[in-house]
């Protein structure tokens, strides 16, 4: 479809599987515990900071100024803008949005940063998520501390969920893209609103948003290959959802930053061999998915936080005029905070029709942190949600090195073969062959999980929890509980007569 590019092959190859590979591996210095040479080549890389120009169109916001710096070196301030984020009141319904604020810089080596309250003291500072260990040092209104790697970062005061700072800190851009370079629709900054708010990619293109560049527009890749989405640059006030991919092949997106879209941020449809690394999306209005994604095969999420007023990562087969299976998913490294539904949520929307059933299979999640989930629908809670319907069958699922923060409203884990009939026609198949490995809850909201197999032909089978620990108690069969308890009351969990071969190992068990 597309002709080979000739600039620049390696960095800016359109999202041609080696640009894949390579982007993927310097966004996942953005990650959590990245292990390997990208981190290594972060910390041994000299100290530099390099702000980003301001963004044209988006509202500051002056809850929070932050001043970053090289350590020892001068300090530089950073433009703080407004985030919106979805509230549901759970009486009436209604969807006011909530102010917020983010702040993005790239850097190298190891630097300070500067956080001071507008107005009132620090009383209490958290910097999630809590798996980073970060303690700033606190001194009346200003708080500091140091990053060595690429992160990004919740800082709360005084447990405030909303009123809260995003900062976004990214590696440093190698090789970016020149305006006039070949094969690039480059962006500078400032604001720039295609004509119809769309823009369109051909195959064999690369778009780049440099730092300072604000697109209002949704960016859409139909029926292409070896294209891709990079930069530092955000996507603003998009009016229908932010990224569209569909009937897609070699599909790169990294680096953006997504604010205010209306509906979903990203939905992909019908797609293979996609990558989206060290993207950052934020949604506040209704159907406002992270990443939706469709029908599609072979795509690598890592290293993205994601902030959204529907479920984070959403998993489905057929939907409106989308069809076949999705498998070969991959999402790692990745911050999920879900101020309403799911988290992680798989399986809901198939094909109905008893001649073309679909399947989700050959899913894997490794290495999340949770930070919050508020769903006050029992249906649609649940941190980690299965929940197959109209024929689907959910199988082959890892869940591996998941920490979960003390969530607002929900349950932990919610799977079910489901019959729901406001999005259903008919019930699915089953879930199989689910293993959970080190997931870790820590708190005291949680609502008691549920495993639901609907009947005698529609089972959950072969479900595993590995290491399951609850506030640092672990979850097993054998020992540790009075021998008349099941060990999913431990959980707590409620678990029906349609559930098979449903364990719960310790680590030294899993291993005999």
């Amino acid at each position: 479809m597309s002709q080979p590019i000739s600039r620049r092959t390696a960095l800016q190859g359109a999202g041609a599987t080696v640009f894949a590979g390579l982007t993927a591996g310097l966004a996942g210095t953005a990650a959590h515990a990245v292990e390997g040479t990208a981190v290594q080549a972060a910390e041994s890389a000299p100290n530099r900071v390099v702000p980003h120009p301001e963004l044209e169109g988006v509202p500051t916001n002056d809850t929070f100024a932050v001043r970053v710096r090289p350590v020892g070196g001068t300090w530089q301030t950073l433009g703080v803008y407004r985030v919106k984020l979805a509230h549901i009141d759970a009486i009436t319904g209604d969807n006011p949005f909530e102010d917020s604020s983010m702040a993005t810089f790239d850097f190298s080596g190891t630097v300070e940063v500067e956080v001071t309250r507008g107005q009132g003291r620090l009383e209490n500072v958290r910097i999630r998520p809590d798996s980073y260990g970060i303690s700033p040092d606190v001194r009346g209104r200003t708080a500091r501390f140091t990053l060595d790697r690429p992160r990004n970062l919740v800082i709360q005061v005084d447990d405030e969920i909303f009123d809260c700072l995003h900062l976004l800190a990214n590696p440093i851009e190698q090789d970016p893209p020149a305006d006039g370079d070949e094969n690039v629709m480059y962006f500078g900054p400032g604001l720039h609103t295609p004509t119809d708010g769309e823009l369109h990619v051909p195959s064999g293109t690369t778009v780049y948003l440099a730092p300072g560049a604000v697109l209002n527009a949704i960016v859409r890749f139909d029926d292409v290959e070896n294209s891709a989405l990079i930069g530092r640059g955000v996507i603003y006030n998009s009016k229908w959802g932010a990224i569209g991919i569909r009937g897609c092949e070699n599909i790169t997106i990294d680096g953006v930053t997504i604010l205010n879209p209306r509906y979903e941020n990203v939905r992909i449809a019908e797609s293979q061999n996609l990558t989206i690394t060290n993207m950052r999306a934020f949604s506040h209005q209704g159907w406002g998915d992270g990443i939706q994604l469709y029908c599609s095969e072979n795509v690598t999420i890592d290293g993205c936080f994601l902030r959204t007023s529907d479920d984070c990562i959403a998993l489905y087969t057929h939907r409106w005029d989308f069809y076949g299976d999705t498998r070969n998913i991959t999402v790692k490294n990745c911050s999920l905070w879900a101020d309403v539904a799911h988290p992680i949520n798989m399986g809901g929307h198939g094909n109905p029709d008893p001649n073309a059933p679909e399947v989700l299979e050959n899913l894997n999640f490794e290495n999340i942190d949770i930070l919050d989930h508020r769903e006050p629908q029992v249906l649609y809670q649940g941190c980690i949600s299965i929940v197959p319907g109209d024929g689907n069958i959910v199988r082959d699922v890892m869940f591996d090195n998941i920490r979960v923060e003390n969530f607002r409203w929900g349950q932990l884990v919610h799977m079910r073969v489901s019959y729901n009939p406001k999005w259903n026609t008919t019930a699915g198949r089953g879930i199989e062959s689910v293993y959970v490995k080190d997931l870790a809850y820590n708190g005291d909201n949680a609502d008691i999980s549920m495993l639901i197999g609907l009947d005698a032909d529609r089972l959950i089978k072969d479900v595993t929890f590995e290491n399951l620990r609850v506030n640092g108690r672990v979850i097993r069969d054998s020992g540790g509980k009075p021998p008349w308890y099941l060990a999913s009351d431990g959980v707590p969990m409620f678990v029906n007569d349609h559930v098979q071969g449903l364990r719960f190992l310790t680590t030294e068990e899993a291993q005999a």
